[in-house]
């Protein structure tokens, strides 16, 4: 089965918690802070590698999440890093953030590696915490939340070129012909249910890579049949070789199959319409072609190269694959995802905005950067809880909430915490 689009959600691991110790020695009864920091949890990684054909194995696992760091101990013992989770994937996969449809990265290049959810930072022990004021901190940092978001890992098949046109035009045979791929071939439609890859090598010692793709059918770029399947793989490649059955055997027009499969293109992407395309009119070894023959080349002439060919004699074979392997070095690189856009989006979700704003009777404040910090306080520590008022002052939310009316005993509620308001 090949299954090459796949939702997962991912979960990096938290940090350690800081740890609250002293040192207790013989000779030292008024020992100082020695509680040790907390590890780092563990990141998420994707990495892509030529290993992989298919994303079938997050079919069946579809919630991932990494270990999280160890906690932190006395005598200034850090804690742990927590091991890092790597996820393989087949090159050509693009990783999409599932909210909002941006693509983050591409992973095109095996053993590229990205990652996708951050690790929690390890919490602070108390001896981070002493100052010449505070000898003997009580309160330590519990491990930072660690990332988490939900993915769509879309396989996009990595080819030169992709063979396109309607099931039973004969794609099948001309891969055959022209690679080592051994593709299944039948008389009877969509023979072809997979992408099939060939590498191609040309007498002057050249190659590239071939795909036959499996055959669209009107109403494609709605999903009929396969086809976002296909169109998803089309995307990729450099050129596209239309092949036509110029025979008319099955009663169907050259011309008219031409423009339907180019109006699904403009349908599914317009990248895909401006993608080069060479004419490939196939089964010229069946009399009677000659007026579908003309027709193409008079409707078509003008716009495309055309070659005529003969897929199971081999017929003009050679001619076609030069054309296409000129095209091939001819093309420039395209760029499947905007790097900017995906670094504005991760930014985003990390960027410190805190929104205070007044909902009936109560006031909010909330944003990542208080999420982080309501972590991190230990309530019950009133050095603790000390320092989250003089944070919250120090960033401007308290004046913000005086600024919206917020009078003593008034109830505050930071990210999901109540307070009562005091001046």
């Amino acid at each position: 089965m090949f299954i090459d689009i796949a939702k997962i959600h991912v979960k990096a691991g938290k940090g350690g918690n800081g740890s609250v110790a002293f040192r207790r020695a013989k000779y030292e009864p008024m020992g100082g802070p020695s509680g040790g920091d907390g590890g780092k949890g563990g990141d998420i990684i994707i990495e892509a590698t030529n290993g992989l054909r298919t994303l079938m194995d997050f079919r069946y696992q579809k919630n991932y999440k990494a270990k999280g760091g160890e906690d932190g101990r006395g005598k200034n013992q850090f804690g742990a890093k927590a091991d890092d989770l790597v996820l393989k994937v087949p090159v050509g996969t693009l990783v999409r953030d599932e909210e909002t449809n941006i693509v983050l990265v591409d992973m095109n290049t095996d053993g590229q590696k990205f990652v996708i959810a951050k690790g929690g930072r390890g919490g602070r022990g108390n001896v981070k915490f002493k100052s010449s004021i505070r000898r003997a901190p009580r309160f330590a940092e519990p491990g930072r939340v660690a990332e988490e978001r939900g993915i769509i890992l879309e396989l996009k098949l990595i080819a030169d070129v992709g063979l396109l046109g309607f099931p039973n035009v004969g794609k099948s045979t001309f891969l055959s012909k022209t690679t080592s791929a051994k593709p299944k071939i039948a008389n009877y439609h969509f023979t072809t249910l997979k992408p099939n890859l060939g590498v191609v090598k040309m007498s002057s010692g050249e190659s590239f890579v071939i795909a036959d793709i499996p055959g669209i059918i009107e109403g494609a770029a709605e999903g009929v049949g396969l086809g976002h399947e296909f169109l998803r793989h089309v995307e990729r490649t450099k050129v596209l070789l239309h092949i036509l059955d110029i025979s008319g055997q099955e009663g169907r027009n050259p011309v008219e199959d031409f423009y339907k499969i180019n109006e699904e293109l403009a349908e599914y992407s317009e990248k895909l319409c401006l993608k080069k395309q060479i004419v490939v009119l196939n089964k010229t070894d069946i009399p009677g072609i000659e007026e579908n023959v003309k027709e193409v080349r008079e409707k078509l002439g003008d716009k495309y190269d055309i070659y005529e060919i003969s897929a199971i004699t081999g017929t003009g074979l050679e001619k076609v694959l030069y054309a296409a392997l000129e095209c091939v070095k001819t093309a420039e690189e395209e760029i499947f995802y905007d790097e900017s856009e995906a670094s504005v989006l991760y930014e985003k979700k990390k960027k410190d905005t805190i929104s205070v704003y007044k909902e009936g009777k109560r006031y909010y404040a909330d944003g990542y950067f208080l999420d982080v910090l309501v972590e991190s306080t230990n309530f019950e520590d009133y050095e603790s809880l000390k320092n989250f008022q003089k944070v919250l002052n120090d960033k401007g939310v308290i004046e913000k909430l005086r600024e919206l009316g917020a009078k003593e005993e008034d109830t505050i509620v930071v990210c999901g915490v109540e307070f009562d308001f005091v001046e």
